[in-house]
C-alpha cells in the first residue's frame, strides 16, 4: 500500500495527546484450460485461471472459487475456504485479478510449477469511489495439464482477508473490517469513525465519499504484514492511512495497531481517527507538492477541534522546546516527521506540534476557509517549488518568509 500516512502515538499521549482481465472464467474443473503447448499457452492459462477465480468472488459461488486452488496443496486449500467467506461478507461492487504484466510471464513448456505477479483490483459497494489496487505474488501449479493456484509466493504481502476469519462491522459512516479481534472492540471503533467522518466533512467540505473503511489486523505484527514491514515497525503508531496521491478516486483505507491504539483514552482514540479521517478526506487534494506540514498540521487541527486542549495541553514537547528558549526558525521538514531509529520521539512530535500550530495560526488570523483554500491550492499546484510560496500570496496575501515569521510569534504567544 501506497502513500501511508503515520499517526504517532508518543505525540498524541503525551498532548492529549489488481486490474482487469474481466469476464466470467471457461467452465471446468479446474483451472486454466491446456497450458501443455508451450510459454503461450500456459501464460494463457494462467490469465484464464485468474478470470475463473474472479467471476467466483463476484458471483459468490465457494465451489467454483475452491476449483481454481490446487487440490493437494493441504492446509492452503483450508484457509482459502476461509479467505472465500471472508470476501463473501463484503460489500464488493467489482473484483478483479489479472496478470500483472503478461508479456513477462515465460512458462518452460515443461514446467510443473511457476510464480508470477499479479494485480487485484476491488471496490466496495458504498465506501469506495474508485478501485483499491494492490499487488501480489503468487506460485502457481500444473496437474494434469490444468494450472491451479498453490499458494502466495515468500514475501507476498497479505491482504485483510488472508489474515484469518474476518468479522465485518458495519457504522453509520464506517465499515471495520477485522482478523482476530472482538467484535465489541470493532463497534467501539466503528462508534469513533463515525463520530469523526462528520466532524472532518464539516471542517472540509468537498466531493469525498463520506465513509471510511478502517482495518485492524490482530496484532501489530499483522498490521506490518499487511503494510510490508517488519513486525515491529509500527510500534508506538496508533493507525496510518494508506492511499495515492492525486487520484480523483481514491480508495482509502485507515489501518489501526490495536497494540496501540487500545493504550489511549476516548479522547486520544478520537483524536487518532480523526486525524486518519482527514486523509482520507484531503487525498484527492493532496499531491506531492503538499508540504507534511501542511497535510499533518491540517489533519492535526480538524482533529483538536472542540476538544478543549490548548497548545500546551496538545503539544507539549513544543511547549518545553519554546519554553526552554528553542523557538524553530522555519516550518519543520518533511524529514522531521520521520520515526527516528534510536527510539527517541520528541523531534517528531515537535513536528507534529509545530505544523498543527501553523494551520491553527491561519485558522486563528485568517479564517477556517482560507485553510481549506491554502491546502487546496498547494494540493493543485505542479511542483512543491510552485506550491507554498504562490499558494501563501494568494490565499492569505503573504510570503513564505512572512508566514513563518508571524507563525514564530503565533507560537512565542501561545507557548512561551
Amino acid at each position: 500500500m501506497a502513500g501511508v500516512r503515520r499517526t504517532v502515538v508518543l505525540m498524541l499521549c503525551g498532548g492529549l495527546v489488481a486490474v482487469l482481465l474481466g469476464g466470467c472464467g471457461g467452465a471446468g474443473e479446474g483451472g486454466g484450460d491446456g497450458g501443455g503447448g508451450g510459454p503461450r499457452d500456459a501464460t494463457r492459462a494462467i490469465a484464464d485461471l485468474l478470470r475463473q477465480r474472479s467471476a467466483a468472488v463476484r458471483d459468490g459461488d465457494e465451489a467454483a472459487y475452491l476449483r481454481t486452488v490446487d487440490p493437494h496443496s493441504g492446509p492452503y486449500r483450508q484457509r482459502q475456504r476461509t479467505v472465500f467467506r471472508n470476501l463473501d461478507a463484503l460489500p464488493l461492487a467489482a473484483w478483479t485479478l489479472r496478470l500483472d504484466d503478461p508479456a513477462r510471464v515465460t512458462v518452460p513448456a515443461t514446467a510443473e510449477r511457476t510464480t508470477a505477479d499479479v494485480r487485484l483490483a476491488y471496490r466496495l459497494r458504498g465506501y469506495d469511489t474508485g478501485d483499491a489496487t494492490a499487488g501480489q505474488r503468487l506460485e502457481f501449479v500444473r496437474r494434469d495439464s490444468r494450472w491451479y493456484v498453490a499458494g502466495p509466493a515468500p514475501g507476498s504481502r497479505p491482504q485483510p482477508w488472508d489474515q484469518g476469519p474476518l468479522t465485518v462491522v458495519r457504522g453509520t459512516h464506517s465499515l471495520v473490517l477485522g482478523a482476530g479481534r472482538p467484535e465489541a472492540s470493532l463497534r467501539g471503533i466503528a462508534a469513533v469513525a463515525d463520530r469523526a467522518v462528520p466532524e472532518v466533512s464539516a471542517a472540509w467540505g468537498g466531493t469525498w465519499a463520506r465513509r471510511v473503511v478502517v482495518l485492524v489486523p490482530a496484532s501489530q505484527a499483522a498490521m506490518g504484514e499487511l503494510l510490508g514491514e517488519g513486525p515491529t515497525a509500527y510500534a508506538g503508531v496508533a493507525a496510518v492511512t494508506t492511499g495515492r496521491h492525486r487520484d480523483r478516486t481514491p480508495a482509502d483505507r485507515v489501518v489501526v495497531n490495536p497494540e496501540a491504539y487500545d493504550t489511549l483514552g476516548t479522547l486520544g482514540r478520537r483524536i487518532v481517527l480523526t486525524h486518519e479521517t482527514v486523509h482520507v478526506a484531503t487525498r484527492a487534494d493532496t499531491s506531492p507538492a503538499t508540504p507534511l506540514w501542511l497535510s499533518e498540521g491540517f489533519a492535526d487541527w480538524v482533529a483538536f477541534r472542540g476538544t478543549g486542549r490548548d497548545p500546551r495541553e496538545g503539544a507539549p514537547e513544543l511547549a518545553r522546546a519554546v519554553a526552554a528558549g528553542r523557538l524553530p526558525d522555519s516550518l519543520p521538514a518533511d524529514a522531521d516527521f520521520a520515526r527516528p531509529t534510536d527510539g527517541d520521539g520528541d523531534r517528531v512530535a515537535e513536528a507534529y506540534g509545530e505544523a498543527w500550530l501553523a494551520a491553527r495560526m491561519v485558522a486563528d488570523e485568517w479564517t477556517p476557509d482560507d485553510l481549506v483554500a491554502l491546502y487546496r491550492a498547494v494540493g493543485g499546484a505542479e511542483s512543491r517549488e510552485k506550491a507554498v510560496g504562490p499558494a501563501l500570496r494568494t490565499e492569505l496575501g503573504v510570503s513564505l518568509t512572512e508566514f513563518t515569521a508571524r507563525w514564530r510569534t503565533y507560537l512565542d504567544h501561545e507557548l512561551g
